[in-house]
């Protein structure tokens, strides 16, 4: 399966989610709601999973733990806010940057409306990929 296929999954799948159970909910019901229908699905899902954090010299400095981790390559951050902020896509690029990884899904049930923003990072352009 390949990212773009792997992200249509996972965008039906929480939009899946959005419909049968609402907004309104805290973020952790949401994060074991996707976990537990992806995992379903047969993909391989990870919760609060420590991803390494490195610096720009390629020293591991720490850990983060991403809310969903799935195939090893997609980071899901979760949010239950009004709508989607320039500060939760920075958040979610700060973290593909640092932890090296190219593919992150930006993932927000607090709304009426389902949103979603797929984001990726070029490590090779040090930069958003559009």
């Amino acid at each position: 399966m390949n990212i773009f296929q792997l992200c249509d999954m996972i965008r039906q799948t929480a939009f899946d989610i959005h419909v049968y159970h609402g907004h309104g909910h805290l973020e952790k019901v949401y994060e074991n709601a996707l976990a537990h229908r992806l995992r379903k699905n047969g993909l391989r899902v990870q919760q609060q999973q420590p991803v390494r954090v490195y610096d720009e010299d390629g020293t591991c400095i720490g850990n983060y733990s991403a809310d969903l981790l799935v195939e090893t390559e997609i980071i899901i951050e979760l949010k239950t806010a009004k709508h989607i902020a320039d500060e939760h896509i920075a958040q979610l690029l700060g973290y593909l940057k640092s932890c090296k990884l190219e593919h992150g899904l930006l993932i927000n049930f607090g709304s009426y409306k389902f949103q979603m923003r797929k984001l990726a990072w070029d490590p090779t352009k040090q930069g958003m990929k559009r």
